[in-house]
């Protein structure tokens, strides 16, 4: 489907729903669709770019392709197969939990059309690490899975560590790669596990585990990018300190800044992470200090306002080693990633 098709046809009909029942009314029609035998077929005809110039081989993983997508987008592994089918060189599941938890009360998830954006307060909605763990068993394609795993609400920081071991363990087997999520503002106080001690002795905890595996997995942290010049210096040295293996900047911001959406609808909406076209530069700033203060020594995923192959071409150029994309997927539509992937074909050339 090309991209000014569904621009013009099918993202106004899912518009006129709730952000959260379009979501889950899109996910659920794509299962169906791909059930029709041959059907897949087509899809990864329409959708996916099978090049070899697009390999890229980061923290030990062969990624078919840079573009992945974020986490939020599929939290309970439930349409991984199908999600494949759509060009994506990687996808990345959760936030998952230890336990299963509701998240918020509902409406949590709104659109901006006005700033290309959406805000989302979901609370870490989930099935719970175990039901993802089996759902995970059961998936047929190989595509690359990284696991975002965060802590339950009712667990207070001070035992926060618990539970991302117990994520890290149930998932460990059936995962390619871990995300640390201490950056999401939905969950009351996680932001602080972003300060050095905390997040140091989680992060040290978790590699004692991987470690001690006859093949560890690669661990990441994923951060806000709300963060100041002296915390993202501390996330350099936590990093280099624990030895985990790269950084997806950002998460979403707690910022309103800027934006074309009305006051009076910002504050009717209230509190949420806001991601999209507004946070675009935040995070590409964010990206670039990281890779400039690390000398370029640890891999970095961009993550924040992709909606074109020219965003992804600055992420890349800021230092990103890797793509996700979520709001600009939701605004441009299932062709945007071999949008993308074509682009930097052309620029290889």
């Amino acid at each position: 489907m090309p991209c000014s098709m569904f621009k013009l046809l099918i993202r106004p009909l899912l518009f006129l729903l709730p952000a959260e029942t379009a979501h889950h009314f899109t996910l659920g029609l794509l299962k169906i669709i791909l059930m029709v035998p041959g059907k897949k077929a087509i899809f990864r005809w329409l959708y996916c770019v099978n090049e070899n110039r697009l390999n890229k081989t980061i923290f030990g993983l062969n990624f078919p392709n840079p573009v992945g997508l974020a986490a939020g987008f599929d939290k309970n592994a439930e349409y991984i197969d199908e999600l494949a089918c759509l060009g994506f060189g990687f996808i990345e599941i959760g936030t998952v939990t230890p336990l299963p938890q509701p998240g918020n009360e509902q409406p949590r998830l709104f659109r901006l059309p006005k700033d290309n954006a959406l805000i989302n307060r979901m609370g870490f909605n989930n099935d719970g690490a175990e039901k993802i763990a089996q759902r995970l068993k059961q998936r047929k394609s190989k595509i690359i899975v990284g696991g975002n795993i965060g802590k339950n609400k009712q667990t207070p920081n001070e035992k926060a560590v618990n539970d991302y071991v117990k994520c890290f363990d149930i998932l460990f087997d059936h995962v390619d790669y871990f995300v640390v999520n201490v950056s999401s503002p939905n969950t009351p106080g996680l932001r602080e596990l972003q300060e050095k001690a905390p997040l140091l002795h989680i992060l040290n905890t978790l590699q004692l585990r991987n470690n001690a595996r006859p093949a560890r997995k690669p661990v990441l942290l994923k951060i806000a990018p709300d963060l100041s010049q002296e915390q993202l210096n501390d996330i350099l040295e936590i990093v280099q300190a624990s030895k985990i293996d790269g950084i997806i900047a950002t998460n979403t911001t707690i910022s309103r800044e800027e934006l074309k959406t009305e006051k009076t609808a910002l504050e009717k909406i209230g509190a949420g992470g806001l991601s999209g076209k507004p946070v675009k530069e935040k995070s590409t700033n964010v990206l670039q200090y990281l890779y400039e203060n690390s000398n370029q020594q640890i891999p970095l995923i961009g993550v924040g306002g992709i909606f074109s192959p020219k965003d992804a071409k600055e992420k890349i150029e800021a230092g990103a080693a890797l793509l996700q994309v979520y709001t600009g997927f939701i605004y441009e539509g299932p062709a945007l990633v071999k949008k993308i992937c074509n682009e930097l074909l052309q620029r290889e050339r």
